[in-house]
């Protein structure tokens, strides 16, 4: 299977692999793109979900190459699902990344589909303040906050932001929580990142 990802932004190619091999049991799937940060990505991506890869320039483009199966061996438990550690705590305090709104919705959409495709996870997300409006009543967010979950993060919701956005009963994704995830997220987390 060929699929042409040229003049797609980041993660679009990651993304359209990922959908490709998602249907298939074992396989070549090949990807065009159009500079090396892509081919870069696609080559993380495939080593992030153990297959293997294989890219090659011609002229202005690359072509990557990711191989689904073909294993002599069983995988490995951690190759088939790597585990998320208690490392890290992700604190989402907006909706959007930056002062620039309509581009800031962009790119916290972004983030989190990266997220999601590369399977770099924290072990918790609490969203608050605004940040609840990504759980809630974002349709764009909350399907890819939801597949985010079913990966195994954890997902809490701030109950005085939905509350104070009067969002309490439009919770769509993971659970209403308190400022005590934060608080003791603090001491139990290694590292904790703030958005916002």
């Amino acid at each position: 299977m060929v699929i042409d990802a040229r003049d797609q932004g980041c993660p679009k190619p990651v993304m359209m692999a990922e959908e490709a091999l998602s249907k298939i049991t074992e396989g070549i799937v090949e990807v065009i793109v159009d500079n090396e940060a892509s081919a870069d990505n696609l080559a993380l991506f495939a080593k992030s979900s153990a297959f293997s890869s294989e890219a090659i320039r011609e002229g202005k483009d690359w072509r990557v190459k990711i191989l689904k199966g073909y294993s002599c061996a069983p995988a490995t438990a951690a190759e088939k699902a790597p585990e998320t550690e208690k490392d890290l705590l992700l604190v989402v305090g907006t909706d959007t990344m930056g002062k620039e709104e309509a581009l800031g919705k962009i790119l916290m959409k972004a983030y989190f589909e990266t997220m999601r495709t590369y399977k770099q996870l924290p072990h918790t997300i609490v969203f608050l303040n605004a940040g609840v409006k990504l759980t809630t009543i974002n349709d764009e967010t909350v399907p890819i906050l939801k597949d985010i979950e079913a990966m195994g993060v954890e997902i809490y919701s701030c109950g005085t932001c939905l509350k104070h956005y009067n969002l309490e009963s439009q919770l769509q994704v993971g659970r209403r929580g308190t400022t005590n995830h934060i608080v003791e997220g603090m001491k139990d987390f290694l590292r904790t990142v703030w958005i916002g």
